[in-house]
């Protein structure tokens, strides 16, 4: 009798321990990110910029056309209905233009994020935080970042 207390006791410190090793949390490694620096410096969120540059000179220049050509009607109900269809155009290609700036800009921000995500995966990390985010600690992983979005 006193043998199987023995063996149930030594079972029962062995299955104790064994939980709290398994519900012992493991340990966490961090990095960091400056997304604003990353964001900024990436090929992909400067040539949208530029793209978008482009697009709004265009809208600026339809815009100078469309002021011309209302100016040069005489007829005050030709120059309102023309005023009215241009103003049309411009507010679709207002729309058209913010909708493909927003698609490409949330795009963008998929990509740098699984570079960020397969990066630090890659180099042991199991958390990443913006850096702006953080008063201190984590290892700063920004420059690697760098190297790859360029």
């Amino acid at each position: 009798m006193k043998l199987n207390k023995l063996i149930f006791s030594g079972l029962m410190v062995l299955f104790l321990a064994g939980n709290a090793v398994l519900a012992a949390p493991q340990p966490q490694k961090i990095a960091v990110v400056d997304l604003q620096k990353v964001v900024a410096k990436s090929s992909q969120v400067q040539s949208l910029k530029t793209l978008q540059q482009k697009k709004n000179k265009e809208l600026v220049t339809f815009i100078k056309n469309a002021q011309a050509d209302i100016n040069k009607q005489t007829d005050p109900n030709k120059k309102k209905t023309l005023a009215a269809n241009y103003e049309k155009q411009i507010q679709q290609k207002r729309e058209a233009n913010a909708k493909e700036y927003t698609t490409k800009l949330k795009a963008a921000d998929n990509n740098i994020t699984a570079i960020i995500s397969k990066k630090a995966t890659e180099m042991g990390y199991t958390m990443v935080v913006p850096k702006s985010s953080v008063i201190c600690g984590g290892d700063d992983i920004t420059g690697t970042i760098l190297q790859i979005i360029k």
